[in-house]
């Protein structure tokens, strides 16, 4: 029984997606396969296109076997603690044998060799890196160039400025970070991307890429406009999630969040995650500038602050997450496993899971609380904080709130 792991976002579930999940099975001989899979909003700081029902329904109607949920406290987190609850999260099953990810480079070894240095942190790149940093410069841009100055002056042959600047390749070596601090036996396999870049925003390409999905999406309102860019059963899913809510996107929760910066004045701000002395009241300031979520972001970003690192402060923000809570919900993770979607052999999963793992399985959510677990409360009470911000940014019928508690793991039907 091999079993395959991947991260994923989904967001929309593409033929890009597709492609990496059939390679994935094919080079690593899996039978079965696990999406880690974010909910509500993502990495980059927004609000998942639709819901995390919809798109573990895609999931699992293209081919994967069992989607549990990434936590929100998680899933809006930088890259390193984003594949960190991710990897973590896949390693508590003790079922796992590979781990798939995309990336540009598609070389193991390399993005292997990158990832060692950033765990042991030797002394030149330390220096480097808060020499930068004191620069202004953003963590990531600071890395990258601590990076080039080591590998230049220990001879080192990688091209990191192409390497460390791809979004793909950043995440990958964060997920080999993590099996390497978990000390995991899970092997990983990284599938070289194709088709439109990450950022590609146009639909130039079969294989065209998210964002350039999303774009379209929002822009048109026409399903029909990327029906050739996602596969049959995606398509199928958008329609019938079009039926009752519309898209979302960040712009669709304006006027939160300049009331919590403006009315509120900003209260609590300074506790996020990320934030740093002073950053507070640029953000505070700029609200009262720009009436448009778009302007708003754009006049905050600097080389030290990039959008998606305000758009998570932001997120954080609305949902209540500071620092504090954030580090003691780290504290005890991952403390359950949350099933969005599965079909028969996701099913078998779960038998397997119960027989290897201490984690507690959540399938209905309002089960949570028979567990009376206090830090199963903590993290799982931003999922639901998360679910109503989704559903408040978009038009639903009926407007349903608590959608958690009324809402069925998807489970396939032959």
């Amino acid at each position: 029984m091999k079993v395959l792991g991947i991260v994923a976002e989904y967001n929309p579930f593409h033929l890009g997606h597709k492609y990496h999940l059939e390679i994935s099975k094919k080079l690593t001989n899996s039978e079965y396969s696990i999406a880690v899979m974010s909910g509500s909003f993502v990495q980059r700081g927004e609000p998942s296109i639709v819901d995390k029902w919809t798109k573990a329904k895609m999931a699992i109607d293209n081919g994967i076997d069992l989607v549990i949920e990434l936590p929100f406290v998680f899933a809006t987190q930088s890259a390193e603690l984003f594949a960190y609850g991710s990897v973590s999260l896949l390693n508590s099953l003790n079922i796992v044998d590979y781990i798939s990810f995309g990336s540009e480079i598609g070389n193991i070894d390399t993005l292997f060799e990158i990832a060692e240095i950033l765990i042991k942190e030797p002394p030149y790149y330390k220096n480097r890196l808060k020499k930068y940093l004191n620069e202004g410069n953003s963590f990531s841009v600071s890395r990258s160039m601590a990076l080039k100055d080591y590998c230049l002056k220990y001879n080192k042959n990688l091209d990191i400025e192409n390497i460390i600047n791809s979004p793909n390749n950043i995440l990958a070596i964060e997920y080999l970070k993590a099996l390497t601090r978990l000390k995991s036996k899970i092997v990983p396999l990284t599938i070289k991307r194709i088709g439109s870049q990450f950022k590609e925003t146009k639909l130039s390409h079969k294989i065209s890429s998210a964002t350039a999905i999303r774009k379209k999406l929002l822009e048109s309102n026409d399903i029909n406009e990327v029906k050739e860019f996602v596969p049959s059963n995606t398509y199928n899913h958008l329609l019938e999630y079009i039926k009752h809510n519309t898209f979302n996107s960040l712009d669709n929760y304006n006027q939160i969040i300049h009331y919590l910066l403006r009315i509120k004045k900003g209260q609590g701000l300074d506790k996020i995650m990320d934030i740093e002395n002073g950053l507070e009241n640029r953000i505070i300031n700029m609200s009262s500038q720009f009436n448009t979520i778009d302007e708003f972001i754009q006049n905050i970003v600097t080389k030290r602050y990039p959008r998606s690192r305000i758009q998570r402060i932001l997120i954080h923000f609305m949902a209540g997450l500071d620092e504090h809570k954030f580090k003691e919900i780290n504290k005890f993770y991952p403390t359950y496993i949350r099933v969005l979607g599965t079909n028969e052999k996701g099913f078998k999963l779960l038998k397997e899971i119960k027989k290897q793992s201490k984690i507690p399985i959540i399938t209905k959510f309002a089960n949570y609380k028979r567990l009376d677990d206090p830090h199963i409360e903590k993290i799982i009470y931003f999922d639901k904080i998360a679910t109503d911000l989704f559903f408040l940014g978009i038009k639903s019928k009926p407007p349903f709130t608590d959608r958690d508690f009324f809402t069925s793991c998807y489970t396939q039907k032959k």
